[in-house]
């Protein structure tokens, strides 16, 4: 364990290096920050965290930088996330509350997380496999067709056209949508293949192809759409990082193209809190220069899905923690009142 002073002086070099994007000096740090000691201290104790691996110094420099290690034992010791100010929450809620639809909830996330965190943002939908059936809708089309339209409690919405084996009137219709909400609404999707798997027993014998049709194409939809979906906003910040990226920013744009890297990435999310990997803690080779800060988000107290920021390790921790989990934040306030 590092002694309190030492952990000081590794604060003040993080803090320094991320603002000034300069590999950090002894005598810079005295000047800078009030670590009550002498020079000759401060130089030892850097001596001393560059050999337990906690900074490092770049062969061009006398100045030192931190390690993945380095931001690692940083944010575990974080004080508290940096807080937005009144004025960043009044206009995270005005940009998010114009929202008119699930799939406009999570663009204007994506564009809203990139601008205030000037990183790359990624927001995964929610998934289905967590959310509950808020109502079916059933809408005939002609005698034997049949719009089926599924909302979810977290706005989305999918729609089917069922092709029915025989004509179906209105009134057995409408018989079908009430029964039917009757035992799925506000139930979890998981639940939903047993509640109605009897259903079809309630009508008279010649609906019944057509009602276990409907519920076919209710649950094969449930399994199509579980497949999980994100979106991924302000890729081109990481072009202000270019000298934080050894090599070149090449891979680390492949595998922001992966899909499934980025979910891997955001992790599960039953996981409601915010999750910081730094380097070379993200599996994927093409993301060791990077940090990924993540957190869930969703209506009541579970996570439906996550958010987050990919940028380089030299990054803004507190702020860039704080206004990730401030739009999570009010992502599941939008949700919860959709």
């Amino acid at each position: 364990m590092l002694s309190e002073r030492r952990l000081q002086v590794l604060r003040a070099i993080v803090q320094d290096y991320v603002g000034t994007e300069e590999p950090v000096g002894s005598k810079a740090l005295t000047e800078r920050h009030s670590l009550g000691v002498s020079p000759a201290t401060v130089r030892n104790d850097m001596a001393a965290l560059e050999d337990e691996g906690y900074i490092a110094q770049p062969h061009t420099s006398a100045g030192r930088i931190p390690t993945d290690k380095g931001y690692r034992l940083f944010v575990d010791k974080l004080a508290g996330v940096k807080p937005m100010t009144a004025p960043e929450r009044r206009a995270i809620q005005n940009f998010l509350d114009g929202a008119v639809d699930l799939d406009d909830v999570v663009a204007r996330t994506v564009r809203l997380l990139a601008q205030i965190t000037r990183q790359v943002a990624v927001v995964q939908y929610p998934s289905l496999t967590r959310s509950t059936v808020r109502h079916v809708e059933l809408l005939s089309l002609a005698p034997a067709r049949v719009m089926l339209v599924l909302i979810t409690d977290t706005g989305r919405v999918e729609q089917r056209v069922v092709d029915c084996p025989g004509p179906f009137g209105e009134a057995s219709l409408a018989d079908l949508r009430a029964r039917l909400n009757s035992r799925v609404a506000n139930r979890r999707f998981a639940d939903v293949p047993s509640l109605v798997e009897d259903l079809p027993e309630a009508f008279e014998h010649e609906d019944r192809g057509t009602v276990s049709t409907v519920l076919s194409t209710l649950l094969e939809t449930l399994v199509e759409e579980n497949e999980e979906r994100l979106m991924i906003g302000g890729t081109a910040n990481l072009t202000r990082f270019g000298h934080d990226f050894p090599l070149t920013i090449r891979p680390v744009l492949e595998a922001l193209e992966e899909q499934v890297v980025l979910l891997k990435l955001l992790g599960e999310a039953q996981d409601p809190g915010v999750t910081v990997r730094i380097g070379h803690e993200n599996a994927h080779e093409g993301l060791n220069s990077t940090s990924v800060v993540s957190v869930g988000y969703g209506s009541g107290g579970e996570a439906v899905a996550k958010l987050g920021v990919v940028g380089p390790t030299r990054m803004d921790y507190p702020g860039t923690m704080g206004a990730v989990r401030a739009v999570a934040r009010y992502v599941g306030q939008i949700l919860a009142e959709s």
